[in-house]
């Protein structure tokens, strides 16, 4: 039994240093990792995604054709904002009757009427920013790498980095019950 109980010692300091040998270096990525979740997660509660505009009419036959609409927001991403024309997605909110359309090389974000191809709302995506962040892809935005070969880096080690710290948190917190109980029967 005393075997026993050494053994686990053992084991449960092995798990203190892999413990903190992880802990230490991923620390501030693991924090900012959950700050900018916990931001995402309230990104609309707290204007870091631009409230969603109305449109004239929700009735899609009145509508622009979708590369009339494409051409006016780039014709304005290249005049007034004097930024990349190259859109990244327009995301048609049917409903609403307008189109939001999101820039691959900027954080713009133009809502646009459908029916009338008026230029609704131009705001910066926060959202956006804060998703790269949170997924390591920044990196990759500013480098322009290709494949994301950083995001895919920096979202591996930082989930390999919390699976380890996770299951040797477990056994920190479990292996003393462990020992105690033992030296409870054996007491």
């Amino acid at each position: 039994m005393q075997q026993k109980t050494g053994t686990l010692a053992g084991r449960t300091r092995l798990y203190r240093k892999l413990h903190k040998w992880a802990a230490v270096p991923l620390f501030a990525f693991m924090f900012l990792m959950g700050l900018t979740g916990l931001l995402l997660g309230w990104k609309k509660h707290t204007g870091l995604l631009p409230p969603t505009a109305k449109g004239a009419s929700s009735e899609t036959a009145v509508w622009l054709p979708l590369d009339s609409l494409q051409r006016i927001a780039q014709t304005y991403a290249t005049d007034s904002l004097r930024k990349s024309p190259t859109i990244d997605r327009i995301d048609i909110r049917p409903l609403k009757g307008i189109a939001k359309i999101v820039f691959a090389d900027h954080f713009s974000e133009l809502q646009l009427d459908c029916t009338t191809g008026k230029i609704l709302s131009v705001n910066a995506r926060y959202s956006d920013i804060l998703e790269k962040i949170h997924d390591g892809s920044i990196l990759d935005y500013f480098l322009q790498t290709s494949n994301e070969q950083l995001k895919l880096t920096y979202t591996t080690l930082v989930a390999l980095g919390l699976l380890l710290l996770s299951f040797s948190g477990f056994w920190l917190w479990y292996n003393p019950k462990r020992m105690r109980k033992m030296k409870e029967r054996r007491g």
